[in-house]
């Protein structure tokens, strides 16, 4: 992922620090650290719960219930698939199961080259133009096996 760097828990530390006078300031540094170093690593657990005066477990539960939340870096690029119903019933499934037949990857796993993460998400809110996706932040909509082929394959370069 673009912007993102290697975890530093000096810098997690400020980053708690910056953010420790909002109120309900969870989950604010949460994304603060997410978009600092790409992903919420699993030292940021035991950080937050003594800034917070948490136990370790309901810190953890928090991460662990956000889908947004990454345990690990993404890759250079981020797909993000809709599993809404919507997009379901227009063959969102059958487009996730092919790219990743040909990608050679699941849910939330990143293609070898480190080039392209996929993500599910469960509503875009782009129901009237499913089945929909992101790519780094950019909707795409109305996806069939070769418009999503070709998104792909351009995020990736090739």
């Amino acid at each position: 992922m673009l912007g993102a760097s290697t975890w530093n828990a000096d810098r997690a530390q400020e980053i708690v620090d910056e953010h420790l006078s909002l109120e309900a300031p969870m989950l604010p540094i949460l994304h603060a650290l997410q978009e600092e170093f790409g992903y919420v690593a699993p030292e940021a657990a035991p950080l937050l719960a003594q800034a917070l005066n948490l136990s370790r477990a309901e810190v953890h539960g928090v991460i662990s219930f956000y889908h947004d939340f990454r345990h690990e870096p993404a890759g250079r690029h981020v797909l993000k698939l809709c599993r809404g119903e919507a997009c379901q019933s227009m063959g969102s499934e059958e487009l996730a199961e092919d790219l990743f037949t040909k990608l050679g990857l699941d849910w939330n796993r990143t293609t070898r080259d480190g080039e392209l993460t996929v993500e599910p998400v469960y509503c875009l809110g782009l129901c009237a133009s499913s089945p929909a996706a992101l790519i780094d932040g950019e909707p795409i909509a109305r996806l069939d096996a070769t418009t999503l082929g070709e998104a792909v394959d351009e995020a990736r370069g090739l």
